[in-house]
């Protein structure tokens, strides 16, 4: 116990009489200070007394799929950001092959009280994959926010780039520096953002009077080495050009074309979605779809307070606009 007292006191910078006051419930603690010891117990890993576990604790879990694709942490870095300006301290709860699952990082957040839960990708975008446990947010009514396209049974908060115009950009572009043999590369069949992209390039195609032809669309993990496989079977279909679902995955296709003995963009064009970290230093700098994250993580934590404050639950999708960046890895149509 006095072990306990001492590293509580010290992280919040007060005394362990102080600390002790707040757990035994005494007068003579204001509310910042009786906040501050309950979010230190709980970032310190300790057990709050039962008496005090009914209050949930100020901070949020942050669950992301990984961290290769820097678009999660770039996603993790501005909600983190706004969740420490409003006085929460995010826990990061990062999914790793073998290790913790989705399902029982849910169960931890929850035996720690957190105050909500965000989702920066996960089983909720895939249509196959389980979602109990989605449940168990709901049965306690805690506050939760994905990010980018829910499966139509989860009616959590979501803020979502808009799929259908991130397609259509990227498209257009294509089709007016010539290329009319576009292939697709998207992630898993399962996975709703990219059903919404193939979709909108469905109906595009259809605008055009080209239906979109099924051996130019190919599904892949989200991966560099993914990507790269996926998109050498496109090069064999003939397209000229590439849509891509991420940028990884444009990394590698870019791989594929140059394995191939031919050239970005002399021979293929290729275009990438997000616009991650440093996209704008390869070669060539990557022409790509701009997901617009700060504003996008901004109104993450907009709905997430609402619901905190509030204790009533959001189900709005709300969508934001990307933008096409235009570098050197795409160029006109080779005859």
């Amino acid at each position: 116990m006095s072990r306990r007292l001492a590293e509580v006191a010290r992280k919040v910078g007060v005394s362990e009489a102080t600390v002790s006051r707040v757990l035994n419930e005494k007068p003579g603690v204001s509310d910042a200070t009786r906040q501050a010891v309950l979010t230190a117990l709980d970032v310190l890993g300790y057990e709050r007394p039962t008496k005090l576990r009914g209050e949930r604790a100020r901070l949020v879990g942050l669950v992301l799929p990984e961290l290769h694709n820097p678009i999660f942490p770039a996603f993790a870095e501005v909600i983190g950001g706004t969740l420490a300006q409003n006085g929460y301290t995010p826990v990061l709860c990062t999914q790793t092959a073998g290790g913790i699952s989705e399902s029982d990082y849910v169960d931890l957040l929850l035996q720690q009280q957190v105050s909500g839960v965000v989702f920066v990708g996960g089983l909720y975008a895939q249509a196959d994959a389980a979602h109990d446990h989605y449940a168990r947010l709901t049965d306690v009514n805690l506050p939760t926010v994905l990010v980018n396209a829910p499966v139509a049974s989860l009616t959590f908060a979501t803020v979502s780039c808009d799929d259908a115009a991130a397609t259509e950009q990227a498209m257009n572009h294509l089709r007016q520096l010539g290329h009319t043999r576009i292939g697709l590369l998207l992630g898993p069949r399962d996975h709703v953002p990219s059903r919404r992209k193939l979709a909108a390039a469905r109906a595009i195609s259809e605008r055009w009077g080209e239906p979109l032809d099924d051996r130019r669309i190919v599904h892949s993990l989200y991966s560099l080495e993914a990507g790269q496989s996926a998109a050498a079977r496109l090069l064999k279909e003939g397209v000229t050009a590439i849509v891509c679902a991420s940028d990884p995955m444009a990394l590698g296709a870019i791989r594929a074309v140059r394995r191939e003995g031919m050239s970005v963009p002399g021979d293929v064009s290729i275009v990438g979605y997000d616009d991650s970290a440093l996209m704008n230093c390869i070669e060539p700098p990557l022409t790509t779809v701009r997901q617009p994250i700060e504003p996008m993580g901004r109104m993450v934590i907009e709905l997430l307070l609402r619901q905190i404050s509030s204790d009533s639950a959001i189900t709005d999708e709300l969508f934001f606009e990307p933008e096409l960046v235009v570098r050197a890895s795409t160029g006109p149509a080779r005859e």
